[in-house]
């Protein structure tokens, strides 16, 4: 039998950190008010956790939200933002400490984080912390997705529904067709494009996968070319019409599930595992990965 591995015990943690994820963003606390205009930022996962949640709070009115790379923010005074959203579990990510720095004193910041004890605390003039969603595998699963649940509660949203559908995910069969696939496309519209782009990063960081993503409905402008027999789409959220059929005759298997889509990661999050176990891989330990990328000399006052 396998050893359990970090990735393993802290996906198999979410239903558990979104239940706590929900309370505290139901709560009042130091996140955007609606109509606040509001920038989020963050690195690899985070940044696909900031698109998605800057899909949702746009369609729930509260005003404009722009995701950004923490590389590319571009947050001139210009641009009136209210207040900057980062997003890091370390709080070390060079990038993030720089945007941190740079609009210190200029743009209101808060920054969610899950370890509390980092530089990016000090930098932030108010933080959120979640150490209950704190990971020790360098691959991420349970911290941005509890992130962004606290986001969704934050918004209103009622979590008792993706709280259940990640149960169910979890004790969802893990095909043997996934595992053994060749290549994957992961597709998403509005806020689960960013969960399409999330999808794809988890199967490359822990199985160094094939893997690619796209809006849905820009599928079929050119990416649909490479489906084909032994490949896998997989889709998240709403179905634009005739796709599964347009990918069904390509031969590759078109994936779609009717559970929160933010569950349906979770699920495609024990795939990633499975493939990596598959071929001999450590998950928590990836190829030229490591938990926080800090380059020379960060911006820290």
């Amino acid at each position: 039998m396998s050893e359990i591995s970090y990735m393993e015990q802290e996906l198999h943690s979410q239903p558990e950190t979104w239940r706590e994820a929900a309370r505290l963003g139901a709560a009042a606390g130091p996140l955007p008010e609606a109509g606040q205009r509001v920038a989020v930022i963050g690195c690899g996962t985070s940044w696909f956790m900031a698109q998605s949640y800057a899909a949702l709070r746009e369609a729930a009115g509260q005003g404009v939200t722009d995701p950004f790379a923490a590389s590319e923010a571009f947050l001139g005074s210009d641009r009136g933002y209210d207040v900057v959203v980062a997003i890091t579990r370390s709080g070390t990510t060079t990038e993030v400490l720089r945007v941190l720095d740079a609009v210190k004193g200029r743009i209101p910041t808060v920054t969610i984080i899950g370890d509390p004890g980092t530089p990016a605390v000090a930098l932030s003039e108010r933080t959120f912390a979640l150490p209950f969603a704190d990971e020790k595998s360098v691959v991420q699963t349970r911290f941005a997705t509890t992130a962004l649940t606290l986001l969704r509660a934050h918004l209103g949203e009622d979590i008792s529904r993706a709280v259940a559908d990640a149960e169910e995910a979890l004790a969802a069969p893990v095909e043997k067709e996934w595992v053994d696939a060749e290549q994957f496309s992961f597709l998403g519209t509005g806020w689960t494009y960013g969960l399409a782009n999330e999808a794809a990063l988890k199967m490359r960081e822990a199985s160094q996968s094939w893997t690619e993503s796209y809006p849905a409905m820009e599928y079929r402008h050119g990416p649909i070319a490479i489906a084909a027999p032994g490949r896998v789409t997989w889709l998240f959220g709403q179905e634009p019409d005739g796709l599964e059929a347009d990918v069904v005759r390509t031969g590759a298997r078109f994936v779609r599930h009717d559970r929160d889509p933010l569950a349906d990661l979770v699920l495609v999050q024990r795939v990633a595992l499975e493939r990596a176990r598959a071929r001999g891989l450590d998950p928590d330990n990836p190829r030229s990965l490591t938990r926080s990328v800090m380059l020379e000399a960060p911006a820290v006052s």
